[in-house]
């Protein structure tokens, strides 16, 4: 279970399928088929009984017959040895949507948080879906404007978890409109990778830091590094951005991106999942 250098990343978009094929939950019996638990976190939701219980009946449907609801709702029970002795043994960890300061204000700096990075440098598998997709990363998303331009001040960060540095996810992108946050987030740090995933939609980050696209729908990466100028450090609050040259790529199932060399790959299904630039 802990053969890999890292494990892998599933950062899904939200409102990933339950019901019919599951294809980004099937993610889960896969990676587990040698064996090892499921811990599902549900801090990110106020309802994290009915989250967790929901999660768990349909993983069992799938097949996993070890599944650990972990309804972690302090700081003290983040630092509860009991709890991060069931996340060590987990195989893979799954973090709930609903609100992403929830997790790192609760588990940040505990010692359930240490267990999960110790968990994911030593080969188990991380997953998350929506608020627990943008706590993924180093940075992370707390508050933006939906179905708004690029503005000034309109994008409100935090500490994620660093399990994945250099990169902002957001989430629900398309469905809810979130391109202007993103690209108000990559003006700001042009040496950042914007990724939107969409709803039913995922990412699966390898150890070696490429990813493949799974789902129904889309990933847009927004790439700043050829940001030729823009204008942020020059507004007033909530003026509009000009950006020139920062580069966008659409990446449905089939494709993948190279975050260490910050290139578009297509993915070859047939040769157990290997990249091709």
């Amino acid at each position: 279970m802990r053969g890999k250098s890292k494990g892998y990343l599933i950062i899904v978009g939200g409102a990933e399928d339950k019901t019919g094929e599951c294809e980004i939950l099937r993610q889960v019996p896969q990676i587990l088929s040698g064996g090892g638990s499921l811990a599902i976190l549900t801090t990110a939701s106020e309802q994290g009984q009915e989250s967790g219980g929901e999660y768990r009946a349909v993983f069992e449907a799938l097949g996993v017959s070890n599944v650990q609801v972990l309804d972690i709702n302090t700081r003290s029970e983040a630092n509860d040895e009991n709890i991060c002795q069931t996340l060590r043994e987990a195989g893979c960890i799954f973090f709930t949507g609903g609100d992403q300061l929830r997790i790192t204000s609760i588990i940040g700096g505990t010692q359930c948080h240490d267990v999960i990075k110790q968990v994911y440098e030593s080969g188990g598998d991380i997953m998350g879906t929506s608020a627990g997709a943008s706590a993924m990363s180093s940075t992370m998303i707390v508050k933006g404007e939906d179905n708004e331009p690029s503005r000034k001040c309109t994008l409100k960060m935090a500490p994620g978890l660093d399990l994945l540095e250099g990169t902002i996810i957001d989430q629900h992108f398309d469905q809810r409109g979130r391109f202007g946050r993103l690209l108000t987030g990559v003006a700001e740090n042009p040496g950042v990778l914007g990724v939107g995933i969409d709803e039913d939609t995922a990412i699966k980050l390898y150890p070696d830091k490429h990813f493949e696209v799974i789902g129904t729908n889309s990933v847009t990466v927004i790439d700043g590094t050829d940001i030729e100028c823009s204008n942020v450090s020059e507004l007033a609050q909530n003026e509009l951005l000009a950006i020139v040259g920062a580069t966008v790529h659409t990446l449905p199932k089939g494709y993948g991106f190279d975050l260490n060399e910050r290139k578009v790959l297509r993915i070859d299904s047939h040769q157990n999942n290997s990249p091709k630039s």
